[in-house]
């Protein structure tokens, strides 16, 4: 048979992000393949055996080897596998075992793609014997003729696909006829038949192959050129309607391989598909490093609001709960952080979560929970809260202004900004109290609003320790031998770049600054960036290959601080998920002593 006329694709092989040759990139013209057969006693992989095998070794339409045996299956050979194949037990008798076959073939398919017609049945049974006998399976990337020839080969030109009639078709110059060499050579033909069909649907290389035998969407098979040309470095890419409006915002350390991932079958969700139908063009904004990725994609969909990003439906929706500056204070969860002299906690995600919050605080300090404003001359009538000991009844001048605010409001303001230890003891209290009288499902109650609460006051502190400071300056080195620099002021990322590898850092870093955003300060522990993005900024410095090159004051946190009760919160999340109400929690008192608790 003729030399096969490849679809010519690009003889550059693409480099992955690492700089080395990504095997998908490369043209099927320059792929080595190992088209393989074999025959089986039947049955499943786990239950029968290989009685033949079959392998063809080729590149750019040239044979480079064979590897052809009888193998010994150790169990009795049906009736119907002679009739069917030829093969007779008399055959196999002195045949070797499949684990004595098993390393030369191995090795026949170190660095080449393996090939089969219904390869999931062949590679079944390898992957069986490797693990029967020890060997490492080595994980080929894997090409099924069948798949291929579902996809690019129409009814009205084959009945089937089956390796006889598609041999027939492409007429090759071996007919299938179970025997396991035999048929093998007959599936080299039909492959490269098939590559010859390929380059009419756009499929150049091995990886736009092996996707291309995958049952993906239209909308992905005929936007698959929007991933072409796009670079294999850090950043943003940005997929854009007719009208250049942004449908979707995403983030990779490798643009080009996260956007080709789009139009695989591994992509299924029903809203990607539905944007890749109005997609026309998709926009790559390089970046210095991942975490200014990560920043620009925060901040664009926060612009923009592309529809297809689920957190965009609701762009900067947080609240906070405030204690007002009155002389009875109250809690009150509000929209904005405002410079009122008033506390606050947050930021929440959704007013449900910071209600939860309150709750747990009404739980710990007896604040007054309605919405009246109360005067210092006129009694209101109190509550039913009065009456159940819940509220001091300020309503009524039950308590002196100064008398409130040291048992109720500044418990609270100390949880905020300093040591939380009182108002959490008062709720593990009251949890140990219902627990011992068994009335667990109010105990979880509490241990949900503890959870809220400790979050919220957990990450209150750390944002607000960064956000003090104008300015950070650090760095880490990256896999490439140069040094990642983020310039960070008031919690709000400046300025990044990438110093080349055996560089000096100081020249790109001092760039750097020299051209960092300016960044005023503001009231909250979120003046200049969003909680998000400042949460990413403080996980990227808390790497522990980050270093610190350059601060303007000194970062830290409360001693007493809300951190300390990370591993309460854990514990308390993992009880929660599991909804067990044996689990106990412990909180370390200031004497160091622990104190258990089961919900």
């Amino acid at each position: 048979m003729a030399q096969p006329a490849y679809v010519q694709g690009t003889l550059d092989t693409l480099l992955s992000a690492d700089g080395s040759v990504d095997p998908a990139a490369v043209s099927l013209a320059d792929t080595t393949f190992v088209v393989l057969d074999l025959e089986t006693t039947g049955g499943a992989p786990d239950g029968g055996g290989i009685t033949e095998i079959g392998a063809v070794k080729v590149r750019g339409g040239q044979q480079l080897g064979e590897f052809g045996t009888l193998v010994n299956p150790g169990v009795p050979l049906p009736p119907f596998i002679t009739v069917l194949t030829g093969i007779t037990e008399a055959m196999l008798r002195p045949a070797p075992p499949i684990e004595t076959v098993l390393p030369a073939l191995l090795e026949f398919l170190r660095g080449a793609v393996l090939v089969a017609h219904n390869a999931p049945y062949d590679v079944g049974f390898l992957k069986a014997a490797c693990a029967r006998h020890g060997y490492p399976w080595p994980a080929p990337r894997v090409l099924d003729t069948a798949a291929l020839a579902r996809r690019a080969l129409t009814r009205d030109e084959v009945p089937n696909r089956k390796l006889g009639t598609l041999a027939h078709f492409f007429r090759s110059a071996v007919e299938p006829n179970h025997r396991a060499l035999d048929d093998a050579k007959a599936t080299v033909d039909v492959l490269h038949g098939l590559i010859e069909r390929l380059g009419s649907y756009q499929v150049h290389t091995l990886g736009d192959a092996i996707e291309f035998a995958k049952a993906i969407t239209p909308a992905q098979r005929s936007r698959r050129h929007l991933a072409d040309n796009l670079p294999h470095v850090p950043g943003v890419y940005i997929f854009r309607a007719a009208d250049d409006r942004p449908l979707y915002v995403g983030t990779s350390k490798d643009v080009a391989t996260r956007v080709r991932s789009y139009f695989t079958a591994g992509e299924k969700r029903a809203r990607i598909s539905e944007m890749l139908t109005a997609a026309v063009r998709v926009e790559a904004v390089e970046c210095a490093h991942a975490l200014e990725a990560e920043v620009r994609e925060l901040r664009l969909i926060a612009s923009h609001a592309p529809p297809y990003n689920r957190r965009s439906k609701y762009p900067e929706r947080v609240v906070w709960l405030k204690l007002t500056a009155e002389a009875f204070p109250r809690l009150s969860v509000v929209r904005k952080f405002a410079d009122d002299g008033a506390t606050y906690l947050g930021p929440f995600s959704s007013r449900r979560t910071a209600e939860l919050a309150a709750a747990g605080v009404y739980d710990a300090v007896p604040l007054r929970q309605c919405n009246h404003k109360l005067s210092l001359r006129t009694k209101t009538p109190a509550c039913a809260l009065a009456e159940l000991g819940r509220c001091p009844a300020p309503c009524e001048h039950e308590i002196t202004p100064e008398e409130y605010d040291v048992r109720a409001a500044l418990p609270f303001r100390v949880a905020t900004s300093g040591d939380p230890g009182p108002v959490i003891e008062a709720i593990l209290a009251r949890i140990e109290t219902l627990s011992d009288r068994q009335r667990y499902e109010e105990a979880a109650t509490l241990r949900s609003r503890l959870i809220a609460l400790l979050r919220a006051l957990i990450r209150m502190q750390r944002l607000d320790a960064l956000t003090r400071l104008p300015e950070i300056v650090a760095a880490r080195r990256n896999d490439k031998g140069g040094w990642e620099i983020a310039v960070i002021r008031h919690g709000r990322l400046a300025a990044a770049a990438t110093s080349p590898p055996r560089e000096h850092p100081r020249p790109t870093l001092d760039a750097a600054r020299l051209t960092a955003e300016t960044v005023l300060p503001g009231p909250g522990p979120v003046p200049a960036a969003s909680a998000e993005e400042t949460e990413r900024v403080l996980a990227w410095l808390e790497r522990v290959d980050t270093r610190l090159v350059e601060t303007s004051g000194d970062w830290v946190s409360p001693a007493r601080g809300a951190a300390r009760f990370a591993a309460l919160l854990t514990r308390a999340e993992v009880a929660a998920s599991a909804q067990d109400s044996t689990v106990r929690l412990s909180v370390t008192d200031r004497s160091d002593d622990a104190r258990s608790l089961r919900l």
